[in-house]
């Protein structure tokens, strides 16, 4: 029960804190969250590696972990990537 109450005051401390995030600071937020992603993508890693072959749930719980890590990692990368475009200059077109 006590697990329960943890996760509930996490996911309403974690709003509250990104709720007051100024938009300025999402790009330095975002390149963090990669780095939070390439590290649990590393642990699914080496969980699966010394997982025997018959623990079918912590093999799956990794190959789980592996996927949505790299999806995460992959996204979070591509929206830096677009958000630093903004700040850079507009060059002119040349016909």
């Amino acid at each position: 029960m006590e697990i329960i109450y943890l996760l509930t005051f996490a996911i309403f401390l974690g709003f509250e804190v990104i709720s007051k995030i100024p938009t300025v600071l999402h790009t330095p937020l975002m390149s963090g969250s990669n780095a939070i992603s390439g590290v649990v993508l590393i642990g699914a890693i080496l969980l699966i590696r010394v997982t025997e072959p018959t623990n079918y749930l912590a093999l799956i719980l990794a190959t789980l972990g592996i996927i949505l890590g790299t999806i995460n990692l992959v996204g979070g990368f591509a929206v830096t990537g677009r958000m630093l475009e903004m700040f850079n200059k507009k060059k002119n077109k040349k016909k």
